[in-house]
């Protein structure tokens, strides 16, 4: 969400968008939404630009034994480009199995330092058995080998999963390509939370409505999305359990209610409530909305919360001095801490998952893009180049950037590295894409 000068004259109506609302209003109006379940009709479409400042050479042969072998290793080199840390080397022709001896000096005089390879099965019981391989060209000896079981419509959340073994084998770090992304999708008069792959695809629907949902946020377990409906005339916070649909009120007082954040242990959620006259920020429990406590108290606007990584304070937006900023709170209150000082407009706090990186939306030269601050050193690092960039999230492994771009007068599902050298966009058919959020990691 954007946050505007108070003289800004423009209503604030959410069915707008958020590029011209008074920052009063807009605060009030921070929410989250969430949603129940049919495929998707839009596809998305990934353009990647940049490159990792380093890159492995790695060379992934298409799985032998079945036609859904090809279609593995195409979903697997998709996700290892994607990430921009990765140089394909074409392995066309390549005939593997999980048998065969590998040629490492030949794959290794190819320019490959590794080779990803496998083979299908389709069993009796209609399930695929997959099985694969990671080798080293260096060492001449097996990385990495795992077999896999599922049907048709599971073959793609393998593929997923065999790019996160390589890409976690080969940087050390945990990939995220098996993980889910949640947005809001804007199509026409209807408002519909989608969860999709973290590549964009496979996508369906959680919610649908003819009232704005917005500001959808994941539990760190993955099983729930906290998010914000009208479609009582008001905002109301709700907690949606994913595998039964069953959603339960947790902020439903006089006023707004807004702005969801989960504590790292998904016992407690940070809202933004108007109970008590301008927003100001609350946290109650995550089960039933009990144990309702005000943690922050300002004569201003106070929204935007978002729980440090050790769960013991919270981030959050508040004009106090004087422009909208970021500051810093403990869980039992007392004196916040000012902590943006680059610039004159700085919101939507987002946290790295080690504790050291803060997002924000900051404008420059009338143009509102995503910044990375070092909380530690103070160092800033803008990472988009967009006119109108907002809303970001973290991946899980916080190696990435998922955030919404407006192109061509309309918003779209966009990414960055965290580092700002790879730019990704993946582009919706039909309909605006607003809010995404970054599902964690999940067993």
């Amino acid at each position: 969400m954007k946050f505007e000068r108070p003289s800004d004259s423009q209503t604030a109506n959410p069915a707008t968008g958020s590029s011209a609302r008074k920052f009063w209003v807009t605060a009030l109006l921070c929410v989250g939404a969430l949603l129940t379940g049919t495929l998707a009709q839009a596809q998305l479409r990934v353009d990647i630009s940049g490159t990792g400042a380093q890159q492995y050479p790695v060379a992934i042969a298409d799985f032998s034994g079945e036609p859904a072998g090809k279609q593995i290793a195409e979903v697997i080199r998709a996700d290892l480009t994607r990430s921009g840390q990765f140089k394909l080397i074409n392995a066309t022709g390549a005939a593997l199995t999980v048998d065969t001896p590998i040629a490492y000096d030949e794959w290794r005089s190819r320019g490959a330092d590794f080779i990803a390879y496998g083979t299908v099965v389709h069993g009796a019981d209609g399930r695929y058995d997959v099985r694969y391989r990671l080798g080293d060209t260096i060492k001449k000896g097996q990385l990495d080998g795992v077999a896999f079981s599922g049907t048709d419509k599971e073959l793609r959340r393998i593929a997923h999963q065999i790019a996160d073994r390589i890409y976690e084998k080969i940087t050390g770090i945990k990939g995220v390509f098996a993980t889910r992304i949640a947005y809001v999708l804007k199509q026409g008069n209807t408002y519909e939370l989608q969860i999709a792959d973290a590549d964009g695809q496979n996508p369906q629907v959680a919610l649908r409505s003819r009232e704005p949902v917005i500001s959808p946020a994941w539990s760190p377990d993955g099983t729930r999305l906290a998010y914000v409906s009208f479609e009582s005339g008001k905002p109301v916070v709700y907690v949606h359990h994913l595998a039964t649909s069953k959603r339960v009120p947790v902020a439903n007082y006089k006023g707004n209610n807004s702005a969801p954040a989960w504590s790292p242990d998904g016992n407690t959620l940070a809202v933004v409530l108007t109970r008590d006259g301008l927003s100001q920020i609350y946290v109650v429990n995550a089960n039933d909305g009990g144990g309702l406590r005000r943690v922050t108290r300002s004569p201003l606007i106070d929204t935007e919360p978002a729980f440090s990584a050790d769960g013991k304070s919270l981030y959050f937006t508040s004009d106090r001095s004087g422009s909208p900023q970021i500051y810093q709170v403990g869980l039992d209150g007392g004196e916040p801490k000012r902590i943006t000082f680059n610039g004159g407009y700085n919101i939507s706090p987002r946290v790295s998952p080690d504790g050291k990186t803060l997002l924000t939306v900051t404008r420059r030269d009338g143009t509102y893009r995503i910044a990375s601050l070092n909380l530690a050193t103070g160092s800033e690092t803008l990472l988009t180049e967009g006119r109108d960039d907002q809303s970001p999230s973290f991946a899980p492994n916080g190696m990435q950037v998922l955030y919404a771009a407006t192109q061509s007068g309309r918003s779209v599902l966009a990414g960055v590295s965290s580092d700002g050298r790879v730019r990704q966009t993946l582009s919706v058919l039909n309909g605006e894409i607003r809010e995404p959020t970054w599902g964690p990691f999940t067993q």
